[in-house]
């Protein structure tokens, strides 16, 4: 449970779970929502825990109990629960400490909340080789400049992160000063990106998978990058993995064809829980398969076959994007949209500003006229996760229409930064407000920014908030920490803050 997620959200994952037992800190007590299970402060309360037998370690665990339900993003606009059993856990490792591998004289970088399944990789498979784990805050890595003096001082020699963190740091100035065992994945890891890591002489390992198949299910060591302008090759399945490329009618495609991925084998999930009918559509009979109960998860993804036999992923079939390696389903954010009282229709979308960033924008038809921008991000900042707000909304009159009545995604028109201004626009008056503000303008890809505009609601998150960061350095040389941004997000706020 991570304790940023807002307090419907986190009560209602209680509630699916029936969490009869909950680990937790002292000082996080007051952020919990009300619920009905035995706490225990693994702080205060652990000298009661140290003083009980050691043989209440010993239990009856075997391999096909779950190690752990993880929620996702749920198209239905509540979060599903993905189980995954121990066995699953100990393939996927067992794999990964031989490819790409860990050694006990590596020192491995946990940069990863706990809510995210990838955590299991940075936590346990150092653990199993004697490997050391550095597990830093959040806020430094979300910090280009603080993670870079982390790599450097504590020599780091493994770490695991989305394609978006890794262009944070080389964007910070990550270099050959520290070349590392890289492992990216969570979203397509693009041939450009592929090349500048590389450039760095760090050893890179692109993986590929979903929750419900463990983690990651297909790995490749590229020690090229492509030259086309496309996504790099996800590689081959992990062992005891079985990985097919199906066209509609579950028939597998030729070499060059597209078709939707399919994985089966020791990796599977054993379902959502409480949710069968959702089970038993993504988690289809494997037609290839002697043994009756062998099942195949239904990826969503597009790939296909290249002529050497390894996998290129192509895209997503429906409408569940990948926003800074944030799983993501459009239709609940559209689903919790829809509750607000003044919204009529919405549909949202993932879309690509001019620097390259993904961002989230909502498209929103309401009756009431005055239904701001700002009323509609703080009532689904009270129910989704931070990652999971659009950093724009658009008001329309109207949705256009295909000529079959469908929503047509590709006439919504792009969204500007005075359709999200949640503040009456005032131009910059001072020469330090039309630096700052022309930073924003810059970093945001928007064309006009006032002195009053807040970097997040204009479409800001973390990651840009560190190339904003990088940007005030060389401005104004002056040292601006990444809370300061989050502190004092407007113009008028930094100017003071410099």
């Amino acid at each position: 449970l991570d304790p940023s997620y807002p307090t419907e959200r986190l009560s209602y994952m209680l509630s699916d779970a029936g969490i009869e037992v909950l680990l937790t800190q002292q000082n996080l007590l007051s952020t919990l929502p009300s619920h009905v299970a035995q706490v225990v402060c693994l702080d205060t309360d652990g000298g009661v825990i140290e003083s009980h037998s050691q043989e209440n370690l010993v239990t009856g665990v075997n391999a096909d109990n779950l190690a752990y339900v993880i929620y996702t993003s749920g198209s239905t606009g509540e979060p599903k629960g993905v189980q995954i059993c121990h066995s699953s856990v100990v393939n996927f490792l067992s794999y990964m400490r031989c490819f790409p591998g860990v050694s006990p004289e590596d020192t491995f970088n946990a940069v990863t909340t706990i809510s995210f399944d990838i955590a299991a990789l940075e936590l346990y498979l150092p653990l199993l080789v004697g490997a050391k784990i550095l597990i830093v805050s959040s806020e430094v890595a979300t910090d280009a400049d603080r993670l870079l003096s982390e790599l450097s001082e504590s020599r780091i020699t493994v770490m695991q992160a989305t394609p978006a963190t890794w262009q944070m740091l080389l964007a910070s100035g990550w270099s050959s000063h520290y070349p590392l065992k890289v492992l990216c994945g969570g979203e397509a890891l693009s041939a450009q990106l592929a090349h500048q890591i590389l450039e760095t002489g760090s050893e890179l390992w692109n993986l590929y998978g979903p929750t419900e198949v463990t983690i990651w299910s297909l790995i490749t060591h590229l020690r090229v990058a492509t030259t086309e302008n496309k996504p790099s090759s996800i590689g081959r399945p992990i062992a005891n993995t079985q990985v097919y490329i199906l066209d509609p009618q579950l028939q597998p495609v030729p070499i060059g064809v597209a078709g939707e991925l399919h994985i089966g084998g020791d990796g599977l999930a054993r379902g959502y829980l409480n949710r069968p009918e959702l089970t038993q559509a993504k988690f289809i009979p494997n037609p290839f398969a002697p043994d009756s109960s062998a099942r195949l998860y239904k990826t969503g993804d597009l790939a296909c076959y290249q002529p050497d036999g390894n996998i290129e992923f192509l895209g997503r079939i429906d409408h569940q994007v990948k926003i800074r390696g944030f799983r993501i389903e459009l239709g609940e954010i559209e689903a919790v949209l829809s509750n607000h009282p003044h919204v009529r229709q919405t549909v949202a979308i993932a879309t690509t500003d001019a620097a390259g960033n993904q961002r989230l924008v909502a498209y929103v038809v309401s009756e009431e006229e005055t239904l701001s921008t700002q009323q509609l991000r703080e009532f689904l900042q009270q129910q989704l996760p931070a990652y999971m707000v659009p950093s724009a909304f658009v008001i329309l009159d109207t949705l256009p229409l295909t000529p079959n009545g469908k929503v047509d995604r590709k006439a919504l028109p792009a969204p500007d930064g005075d359709i999200e201004r949640t503040q009456e626009y005032i131009a910059p008056h001072t020469p330090n407000q039309e630096i700052i503000a022309h930073i924003f303008a810059t970093v945001l890809g928007i064309e006009k920014v006032g002195i009053h505009d807040n970097f997040f609601e204009l479409g800001g998150h973390s990651l840009l908030a560190t190339q904003l960061t990088s940007r005030l350095k060389q401005s104004f040389t002056v040292d601006i920490p990444l809370r300061a941004i989050f502190e004092a997000p407007s113009v008028e706020q930094l100017e003071r803050t410099i």
